[in-house]
């Protein structure tokens, strides 16, 4: 199932977590990389040369979508 542009589910693919389409490359995992201090072109010259960066950014863009969406309740301190 498409979940967001170029982002797929699917629950007999990577546990059903969110990937990039056509690939076995969670969403989770991309983001993680980009955390750790790397830029698209070396997550693609390093780990995944076939990944075309239009895949990166959709990771990116999926990420902002949830974020987006997420509803935050204050808590009061106990």
């Amino acid at each position: 199932m498409k979940v967001a542009d170029r982002i797929e589910v699917d629950p007999n693919i990577c546990h059903g977590k969110p990937r990039i389409a056509g690939t076995r490359i969670p969403v989770e995992t991309i983001l993680g990389l980009l955390a750790d201090g790397l830029t698209p072109k070396e997550i693609i010259a390093k780990c995944y040369p076939d990944l075309p960066e239009e895949g990166i950014l959709a990771c990116i863009r999926y990420a902002k979508q949830l974020v987006e969406e997420e509803e935050v309740h204050a808590v009061p301190e106990v």
